[in-house]
């Protein structure tokens, strides 16, 4: 066990939110497990920003285990009993699926028939991404718990104080809300739909209370699945049903979190401590929208840059609003590496480092030789997506030898940043035509090359360049080079020419200069 006082002036956002928790908390039964929950709504595929919250939670959860020997425990929580609303945009059978509009999400089926429901689907999504960063959690389905009983004591407890909790409501809703709004929203037993119906509580002790249809009254338990609770309401029963400690939510919800408070005073007064953060914009500016389906998905991300980079984002400053698009990814993995560099320079700052948090402790002995923005300007510049050509002008451009993790590190970043290549600067590359005097300038080079009857190495083409280059542009020869890297490549900039054409090889550069004259 660790002195807290130790730990108080550390910066780092998670351990300021650990020291939260262990204030109030002091006097802990060592035998009590801190609850930490986050919450999905599974109505669309997980977004960025679920992911985020478990993130940046466990972060809390690492830092506070660091701190002090204490039990705890990280909830997902997937609120598919919640109605489906609307139809996201992204969703490949919409005619279908809007036939099930205010039905709950885990009795709608799977139109795909590999999964249970459509919640199920979603829930599995989201256990699949968060499986791959090997998180340690406990995946709470709100349908098994309504249906199975467990929520049974905290309903009827909500029904007691039935008219506190309206008082608390209603003032916040429009007057055409207020008319129909109630804590309990039925599921009709004839067409399992989620009811917001106006309802009359028949029996308190008993749990009955009594909403119209079709001009009839009909009467239905609160328990047992027969009823959900509106969200902010449900929201506060699971503070007390599942003894939340600690939840975090986006600075939106800050509004609902103040009412869930103080609805959960009519419950049994559990409160957890939070955090609010700032969201996820899309490249518009946009809020990120699991209907929408904008913005950038778990899997985008990790399709062209690492785990860590992706975890680093979410990570740093999340208390401020950030564009989350591809042009990201470079900037990110960039960072990892500078950070990485830092924790052998400054061990002194641990804890203060990302990196310590990204990896919950347990820290990598190396990374990445090369800057992954530097990877994707050689692979612009090499303009090929052949992997052993870019990896052996990496060897040379790194001037390093490297060990065999490191080589590994290499290869799959190098997969990435093809990837990156292929899809964000390819479709967009021009190259263009050369200027009359250019086109006689690279016919002397490409004669010149010719004539020599073997190989030749990079300082030999590298004088060479230089050589027409001063007939070019005799007073810039930057300008000639610029030159060569549009006209061969689409781009303005890239690796050193001589080693690049040493690496092609001789028949390949004559082919590439004759091309670009044709």
């Amino acid at each position: 066990m660790n002195d807290i006082t130790n730990y108080k002036n550390i910066k780092a956002w998670p351990f300021v939110e650990a020291i939260k928790v262990l204030k109030k908390f002091e006097n802990l039964d060592k035998k009590q497990t801190i609850n930490f929950e986050t919450g999905y709504g599974p109505s669309g595929v997980p977004h960025i920003g679920t992911f985020a919250e478990v993130l940046r939670t466990n972060m809390v959860r690492n830092a506070l285990r660091e701190i002090k020997s204490l039990d705890s425990n990280l909830i997902t929580f997937s609120d598919d009993m919640d109605a489906l609303k609307k139809v996201p945009e992204d969703y490949p059978y919409p005619d279908k699926l809007s036939k099930y509009l205010n039905f709950p999400l885990s009795s709608i089926p799977d139109f795909t028939e590999k999964y249970s429901s459509y919640a199920d689907k979603n829930n599995s999504l989201l256990k699949e991404f968060l499986n791959q960063f090997d998180f340690n959690y406990q995946f709470i389905s709100s349908t098994e718990k309504y249906k199975s009983g467990s929520f049974d004591k905290y309903l009827l407890k909500i029904l007691e104080n039935y008219e506190n909790i309206m008082n608390i409501v209603l003032p916040t809703l429009r007057k055409e809300r207020r008319e129909s709004y109630s804590p309990f929203l039925p599921i009709c037993k004839i067409t399992g739909k989620v009811l917001e119906a106006p309802i009359t509580v028949i029996n308190k002790e008993e749990g009955l209370i009594a909403y119209k249809s079709d001009n009839k009254f009909i009467e239905t338990l609160v328990t047992g699945g027969n009823c959900k609770l509106q969200w902010k309401v449900d929201w506060a029963m699971r503070w007390s049903a599942l003894k939340i400690d600690y939840e975090m939510n986006g600075k939106d919800l800050i509004p609902s979190f103040e009412l869930s408070k103080q609805i959960a005073k009519f419950i049994y007064n559990k409160v957890p401590i939070n955090m609010s953060y700032e969201l996820f914009l899309d490249q518009n500016g946009e809020k990120i929208s699991k209907s929408k389906g904008n913005g950038l998905s778990i899997d985008e991300w990790v399709t062209y840059g690492t785990k860590e980079s992706l975890s680093l984002f979410m990570y740093q400053n999340p208390r401020r609003a950030k564009k989350l698009y591809f042009d990201c990814i470079p900037r990110s993995m960039d960072e990892y590496k500078k950070h990485f560099h830092n924790l052998k320079e400054k061990e002194q700052d641990l804890f203060e480092n990302p990196i310590w948090h990204i990896h919950e402790g347990l820290l990598p002995k190396s990374t990445y030789p090369i800057e992954f923005s530097t990877l994707i300007n050689l692979v612009t510049a090499l303009n090929t997506s052949d992997k052993p050509t870019i990896n052996k002008f990496c060897l040379l451009y790194i001037k390093n030898n490297l060990n065999h993790v490191e080589q590994n590190y290499l290869e799959e970043i190098t997969k990435l940043a093809v990837k990156y290549f292929q899809n964000f600067i390819l479709p967009n590359l021009k190259k263009r035509k050369p200027s009359e005097k250019e086109k006689i300038i690279i016919k002397y080079l490409i004669k010149d090359i010719s004539s020599n009857q073997e190989e030749i190495n990079a300082e030999e083409y590298q004088s060479l360049i230089y050589k027409y280059g001063k007939e070019v542009y005799p007073d810039n020869l930057r300008e000639w080079f610029i030159a060569l890297y549009q006209i061969l490549f689409g781009a303005d900039n890239g690796p050193r020419l001589g080693s690049l054409f040493f690496l092609y090889k001789k028949d390949k550069v004559i082919q590439l200069l004759q091309e670009s004259i044709e």
